[in-house]
C-alpha cells in the first residue's frame, strides 16, 4: 500500500492525474502483479529469526548418492544370479515385505519351503554381497 501511494506521489510530481482513483488502483494492481511474478521467478521465504536457518544441507551429497546407486546395483546383480524361483520367493519375501503365508498361498507352496528358499536367497545374496565388497575394498 505504501509503495502505490508513494508511486501516485512521484506521478503526480511529474504531471497531473486525472483520475486519482482510478490511477491509484491500476498502479496498485501493477504493484501486486510485478510481486506475484518475482515470487514465482525466484521464491525466498522470509524468516525473521535466523538462528533457524540451517546452513548445511543435511541430505545426500553426489558421493553418497553415487554409493547408494552402485550398492542397490549390485543388490540387483545379486538377486538375478538367484534362482528363479528363489529370486521370485526373495524379491516376494525380503524385497516386498510380503508375509510368507501370502506367498506359500500365491504360488502354491508350503510356508516351509518358502521360508527355506528365502532363507537360501538371503544367504546367496549375502555371500556374493561379500565377495564383491571384498574385491573392491
Amino acid at each position: 500500500m505504501q509503495e502505490s501511494y508513494l508511486r501516485v506521489w512521484k506521478a503526480r510530481a511529474v504531471q497531473p492525474i486525472n483520475s486519482a482513483k482510478a490511477f491509484l488502483f491500476t498502479v496498485a494492481r501493477r504493484l501486486a502483479l510485478n510481486t506475484l511474478r518475482r515470487e514465482r521467478r525466484s521464491p525466498i521465504l522470509v524468516v525473521s529469526d535466523l538462528s533457524r536457518l540451517f546452513a548445511l544441507d543435511e541430505g545426500p551429497d553426489a558421493a553418497d548418492l553415487a554409493v547408494a546407486h552402485q550398492e542397490i546395483e549390485l543388490l540387483v546383480d545379486a538377486v538375478s544370479l538367484l534362482p528363479a524361483r528363489c529370486r521370485e520367493i526373495f524379491v516376494l519375501r525380503r524385497l516386498q515385505g510380503v508375509p510368507q503365508k501370502e506367498i506359500a498361498d500365491r504360488l502354491g507352496l508350503s510356508e516351509q519351503t518358502v521360508q527355506v528358499q528365502a532363507t537360501r536367497g538371503l544367504h546367496r545374496v549375502s555371500q556374493y554381497l561379500r565377495r564383491r565388497l571384498n574385491v573392491i575394498e
